[in-house]
């Protein structure tokens, strides 16, 4: 009996292996955990709530103006320990700010529900995988599943008329981790599908781009 309990457990972590075997999608192969803090601007540390934490700092062009701006994801510390995903998620808020004139940034806009909470990925762990700002486009990066893996990228486009960020597209891959030779199926949303969605109003909880 000792020995087929050893079998079972050395099959199973063989299982096991192989399937972690198989990486992240090319690109993301950096694992998000919290922020170096002296990333973030001395005067931006008071938008971090009692609890919370620096995630992600990245910084780029995003409303096409001659300023460098600014995008802040939080996770609550413990996080680990109190997300439920299906119960009660705990939230990773995001915040935008715009550079001024005078090296300073102004926050413009703020959406608890624009990046997946830290066991939202299923058995592949967190599935943030990062933020991606270029002139006037920022997406964030979702990577989860087990044997069936998925993608999913979202990206919001600066509107001039607005003053604004509206959801441009929405969607990603899925495919098996143990088929890597079977294409995978893609299924991407556009402004045709959803219509207007501005970033505050975006909740990525729904299955579909929908506001909140």
């Amino acid at each position: 009996m000792k020995y087929r309990i050893l079998s079972l457990l050395f099959f199973g972590g063989i299982c096991l292996f192989a399937n972690l075997s198989y990486a992240r999608p090319k690109g993301q192969q950096h694992l998000p955990g919290p922020a170096d803090p002296d990333e973030l601007p001395a005067a931006l540390k008071k938008y971090i709530p009692k609890g919370y934490q620096v995630l992600n700092v990245t910084k780029g062009n995003l409303n096409q103006d001659q300023f460098r701006d600014l995008i802040l994801v939080l996770n609550k510390i413990n996080e680990e320990k109190t997300s439920q995903v299906v119960a009660h998620p705990e939230k990773r808020p995001l915040l935008i700010f715009t550079g001024t004139a005078d090296k300073k940034y102004h926050l413009a806009a703020r959406n608890d529900n624009a990046v997946y909470c830290y066991d939202c990925g299923g058995m592949m762990g967190d599935p943030f995988m990062g933020i991606v700002i270029k002139k006037g486009y920022f997406s964030i990066e979702h990577y989860g599943g087990s044997n069936l893996r998925w993608t999913r990228t979202i990206t919001f486009k600066y509107t001039p008329a607005e003053k604004d960020w509206l959801l441009y597209k929405d969607g990603g891959d899925r495919f098996q981790a143990s088929a890597p030779d079977v294409k995978p199926q893609t299924k991407v949303y556009t402004i045709k599908d959803f219509g207007h969605i501005a970033f505050k109003d975006f909740d990525v909880y729904k299955e579909k781009p929908v506001k909140k």
